[in-house]
């Protein structure tokens, strides 16, 4: 059997360096590539034909579109609807990377802490300026909330500030771990359908039922970073 390890290894497709710097096009980068471009192909394909009385694809499209948007809706409230764009767009990017690691051969980018956690402190910075354009100095409550006596600052502030900073570190361990350890349990298993031989189907099996609670997991998380986005994007918009 393969060392279960082995598929989490970024590999370089088109050695790029630049100033001393490695930007090289990599596996993670073919496969972000790829499930953005899932995601266009799926909603040009699903949206091709319009029409007052929705096909089935396009009812299909129209679903995730709702089914976003009332999450942000309740999640963040009507003042969140404008930043719908981004999250809509983190739901799918999200999804879709989780889905195509399910893939024989394929890499699973959301299962690494650098592409994650890019994305996920990209959202903390999109947050940290919705607030600070919203309340201009009085974002300051962030890290020193109202009714605190100043002199309890130095001890307030770092708690706060650690608290603020944590949010994407929690969003990325999150998804990182559930991906990682939900793919080396199907490499382990699938290591034993050859070296089991003749009755290799029944690892085969088990392999099967766990690839479909695979997806069901990895559609779940891409939910559950969602709604977590959401929730600290209706902080920045409305805490006080």
């Amino acid at each position: 059997m393969s060392n279960p390890m082995e598929q989490f290894n970024i590999k370089k497709i088109i050695p790029i360096e630049v100033g001393g710097y490695d930007i090289s096009f990599t596996n993670s980068s073919l496969f972000m590539f790829l499930a953005v471009i899932c995601c266009s192909f799926l909603f040009l394909f699903c949206l091709r034909r319009r029409t007052i009385v929705p096909t089935g694809a396009q009812a299909f499209a129209e679903m995730i579109y709702n089914f976003i948007h009332s999450l942000v809706r309740e999640n963040v409230g009507v003042e969140g609807l404008k930043y719908f764009s981004f999250i809509f767009s983190l739901f799918l990017f999200v999804a879709f990377g989780n889905v195509l690691g399910l893939f024989p051969y394929a890499f699973t980018f959301t299962s690494h802490v650098a592409a994650v956690g890019t994305l996920s402190l990209t959202a903390l910075l999109l947050n940290i300026a919705i607030g600070i354009k919203k309340k201009k100095w009085g974002y300051i409550h962030t890290i020193m909330p109202k009714g605190i006596p100043w002199a309890l600052a130095p001890l307030v502030m770092p708690i706060e500030t650690i608290s603020l900073l944590s949010k994407p570190f929690s969003l990325t361990v999150r998804l990182v771990a559930n991906m990682t350890v939900g793919h080396i349990m199907l490499k382990i298993i699938a290591g034993f359908v050859v070296a089991l031989g003749a009755v290799g189907f029944i690892p085969l099996l088990f392999d099967a039922g766990i690839i479909i609670f695979e997806l069901f997991i990895a559609l779940l998380q891409a939910f559950i970073y969602t709604v977590l986005s959401c929730i600290y994007l209706s902080d920045a918009l409305h805490s006080h």
